[in-house]
């Protein structure tokens, strides 16, 4: 009985240091660009896009398929990254949760 409570206990712990995570990953940003920066986007560490943006004097030059390709170039660059923050900021957040491991 004693040990299913501190198992429950442990497993609260983690789950609340798992939301903390979480929510300290929608404050962290990340950028993916293609062509020299004329395309844009940006992403948080939950791997939620939230901005595109263009150059102004690229977007009155570049052709409907040239801006579909940059984008999505530039969304998984964003991602890519977003990614790599994630499993970073879950893996400090195991440590501190999992006894020898930090």
């Amino acid at each position: 009985m004693l040990g299913n409570l501190m198992n429950k206990k442990v497993m609260e712990k983690m789950q609340v240091q798992m939301e903390e995570a979480k929510a300290k990953l929608n404050n962290i940003t990340v950028t993916g660009e293609a062509d020299n920066g004329n395309v844009k986007v940006i992403a948080n560490g939950n791997r939620l896009l939230s901005k595109v943006e263009l150059n102004d004097d690229f977007l009155k030059n570049a052709s409907k398929e040239q801006l579909e390709e940059l984008i999505l170039t530039a969304a998984n660059r964003a991602l890519e990254q977003a990614e790599r923050v994630e499993k970073s900021e879950m893996s400090h957040a195991a440590m501190g949760m999992l006894p020898g491991m930090g």
